[in-house]
């Protein structure tokens, strides 16, 4: 049996928003009208380079009060649905509360990006943005 190596992740940024509570967060971001600031660390504030307003990011975030002793689900919560493993659902409820999300940017300024879908509290740690294809674009 191999040795479980040990993982060190260290968070870029938070999540600003008026979402207060994990039953306040919408199930998905193409469900959410809701919009929030991502705060980026001025550490990574290089990193931001290029971000501009219209471009959709694909924000990763520590789901840090999401339970992680359940391995089985009902699927969005719906009981008349049969249980699930996590690893076929969306579900926060996970041995590591990896969320992704599609964001929208609204603005860029300093250290701040205003998205638009937010699914994530206030508070949620940010581990890593990236983009997808701009329109016209080549990947780079």
């Amino acid at each position: 049996m191999k040795k479980i190596m040990k993982i060190r992740v260290t968070p870029i940024g938070v999540m600003h928003c008026g979402l207060r509570a994990p039953g306040d967060a919408p199930k998905n971001y193409n469900e959410s009208a809701e919009t929030g600031r991502l705060e980026i660390f001025p550490q990574f504030l290089e990193a931001m380079d290029g971000i501009e307003v219209g471009r959709t990011l694909v924000v990763l975030f520590w789901l840090h009060e999401a339970r992680r002793n359940l391995l089985k689900v009902y699927p969005r919560g719906n009981h008349s649905r049969r249980l699930r493993g996590v690893f076929v659902t969306r579900s926060p409820v996970r041995p590591n509360p990896i969320a992704l999300s599609e964001l929208t940017v609204l603005s860029v300024q300093d250290n701040e990006i205003e998205v638009s879908g937010v699914d994530v509290i206030d508070g949620t740690p940010i581990l890593d943005i990236k983009s997808t294809v701009a329109p016209g674009k080549q990947r780079g």
